[in-house]
């Protein structure tokens, strides 16, 4: 059985599926299985996998039924002793696996290996970077305050822990890899490996595009993750909610502008304000929000043109992204037979 399970969830993702699969093929650890989910898709997503010459990549075709359910798919059809999950249209740096791997040999207690994130456009440009924190052991109350795992292409995972867990909850509509990694966190010891080796692609009709949704299925999140560890509430309720509408806040006012996203982003930063008990210390924060806000509503061109300004002045992408393209893995570069697929 190979060492590590790959897990992808893919509907519809024909523009990005060949590049999210070539960065685990591109990998230096090669002994794992791919096994990818159709998840009912309508383009020809399926018909790209297939042209891919792999025999480590299974494919399985269900009908539509959305990404937690395809995640508990594939784990359930997972051989190998951990497993990681990569959305369709992220990609890995060629040292992911092999590092965090190294990091669960080397620290036996823990059951999560997880690493940095990097954001990219829907053309694989950089556009900023993620956060780079460096938590390691019980991870539980940081992470309650923070997703500082930030996506589920993340983490390296025992596959007996996800098993015993139940695998992810299938009624979330979002955030279901924050509720997945909390739970973990609840059971076993995380560790850090402190590089960037996920590149989150940002898109305009991603599923975390939808704030309200999102907002909703982290309230649900966090109050179930507080029945948990009730002790934790006095302390560090409003810490958690600050930093939540914190987040939503500044993901309403990312392009593409609209007056919605300017209603919604108006709504998050109230409710950031009202729950930041060093609102005065932060009020720097809030007015900058707010005024991008109102340029929203009243001048979108011009933030348009400033965003298109720092576009252009933004550095090139970080030295791992240009390792991954220059590294790109050659077709039948290692003799696999082709993908086998399975419609159920």
């Amino acid at each position: 059985m190979p060492k590590i399970s790959v897990i992808i969830p893919a509907y519809n993702s024909e523009k990005t599926i060949n590049y999210t699969i070539e960065s685990v093929l591109n990998q230096s650890f090669t002994d794992f299985e791919l096994i990818v989910i159709n998840d009912g898709s309508q383009d020809s997503t399926l018909e790209v996998i297939t042209q891919i010459q792999d025999s480590r990549i299974k494919v399985f075709s269900y009908p539509n039924a959305g990404g937690n359910v395809s995640r508990n798919r594939g784990l359930y059809r997972a051989g190998g002793e951990f497993v990681s999950f990569l959305d369709a249209d992220d990609l890995w740096t060629p040292d992911k696996l092999q590092s965090q791997l190294k990091a669960l040999q080397e620290n036996v207690t823990a059951k999560v290996a997880y690493s940095w994130t990097d954001y990219i456009d829907t053309k694989g440009q950089f556009l900023f970077s993620g956060k780079r924190i460096n938590e390691n052991g019980n991870i539980y109350e940081n992470l309650l305050l923070n997703n500082f795992l930030e996506n589920g292409s993340n983490p390296l995972i025992c596959k007996k822990a996800l098993i015993t867990l139940g695998g992810f909850d299938e009624f979330l509509s979002a955030a279901q890899d924050w509720d997945m990694w909390l739970r973990l966190a609840s059971k076993f010891d995380f560790i850090c490996v402190p590089s960037v080796q996920i590149l989150y692609r940002i898109s305009p009709n991603s599923l975390s595009c939808n704030l309200l949704r999102q907002e909703k299925s982290c309230l649900q999140v966090l109050e179930r993750a507080y029945k948990e560890r009730p002790s934790t509430l006095k302390n560090s309720w409003n810490i958690s909610l600050r930093n939540l509408y914190k987040y939503l806040t500044c993901k309403a006012l990312q392009t593409p502008f609209n007056r919605q996203k300017g209603l919604t982003a108006a709504r998050f930063i109230w409710k950031y304000f009202l729950n930041d008990s060093s609102r005065l210390q932060n009020i720097n924060f809030t007015l900058k929000m707010s005024l991008k806000i109102v340029i929203i509503f009243t001048f979108p061109s011009l933030l348009y043109s400033i965003t298109n300004q720092r576009k252009a002045r933004s550095p090139e992408p970080e030295t791992l992204l240009n390792r991954w393209e220059a590294e790109k893995r050659p077709e039948n570069k290692n003799g696999y037979s082709s993908a086998s697929t399975v419609s159920i």
